[in-house]
């Protein structure tokens, strides 16, 4: 008796419903314009800054191209050797600062009661001031001649010192109206972190006798490790940019102590028409930027996963 064998029936190709392809080219054209932004004033920006780094011109034209010159010329730069000492220094003296206070106030205030909104709004303020502002008020903290600090002194007995005018203390004072200007930022910022937090959690430690510092140490700060992280690199990276507050405060003295490399590249590119050395010096700070923030992103990860 013969068995009939059963057919294969050939594979027939399927393809995705149009309605699905028509979705994915909508969602392609809400992110084009995104896209031509990012394109138009992130990577031409920097494609050109590369570019111009490699030449020697000024505003009227390129005169030739020096391949890697003007970095050689930058690393034997005394002036910019300073700057980068400078800007490092600066970063040194605001971001950890900004970092914990920003924690502790955030810490602090995080609570429903009247009084942490009004302080909250307090010290958020100053951040929507402009630089030119900020830097009015407090040069009138530091000036040695009638300044607050300066009245401060004589009703104490004390010689009013020139903050501004010190190499060692210049830049301190800069740290200092930064750290003031910019700490509604990271205070936000954990705020929103630590209403995120679970109450259950503290609850929990509440029925085990946790004192407040094995709470804060176990709960608090891992779970907003990643805030901690974020907060950090933001600052690190706004920090490495300083320019308006030593260019209003003190131009850079004195004797260049308080010279940033934003100020060094401004100089260099619009007052000594050196385009081709200032793109190349603006390289350099974007590299430190770069390590830096990747670097610190790194060691967090790092001890997040152990």
């Amino acid at each position: 008796m013969a068995t009939a064998l059963p057919q294969q029936v050939a594979p027939v190709a399927t393809h995705p419903p149009r309605g699905r392809r028509a979705a994915g080219w909508a969602n392609a054209l809400f992110v084009l314009p995104y896209l031509a932004m990012f394109v138009a004033m992130i990577v031409v920006p920097l494609a050109m800054g590369m570019w111009l780094s490699t030449t020697k011109g000024d505003l009227f034209g390129v005169e030739a191209h020096v391949g890697l010159a003007n970095f050689t010329r930058l690393f034997g730069d005394p002036i910019f050797l300073e700057t980068v000492g400078n800007t490092f220094y600066f970063v040194v003296l605001t971001v950890p600062a900004l970092t914990l206070i920003g924690l502790g106030l955030a810490l602090v205030l995080n609570t429903p009661a009247r009084w942490a909104t009004v302080l909250r709004t307090i010290f958020f303020a100053s951040t929507v001031l402009s630089v030119t502002v900020v830097t009015l008020v407090w040069r009138l903290v530091f000036l040695p001649d009638g300044g607050l600090l300066a009245v401060i002194s004589e009703a104490l007995g004390k010689t009013p010192i020139a903050f501004l005018n010190d190499p060692e203390l210049a830049m301190p004072a800069i740290a200092i109206t930064t750290i003031w200007w910019c700490i509604g930022l990271p205070m936000v910022l954990f705020l929103a972190a630590l209403q995120q937090v679970p109450r259950e959690l503290y609850e929990a430690a509440a029925l085990d006798n946790a004192g407040r510092w094995t709470t804060l140490r176990r709960i608090t700060l891992p779970a907003i490790s990643r805030t901690f992280v974020l907060v950090v690199i933001i600052e690190i990276i706004l920090q490495f940019q300083l320019f308006g507050q030593p260019q209003l405060m003190t131009l850079g003295g004195p004797n260049n102590a308080t010279r940033p490399i934003v100020l060094f590249i401004y100089e260099t590119g619009w007052r000594q028409w050196e385009l081709g050395y200032a793109a190349a010096a603006a390289q350099v700070l974007f590299a430190m930027i770069l390590v830096a923030a990747m670097a610190q992103y790194v060691v967090a990860s790092r001890k997040g996963a152990q």
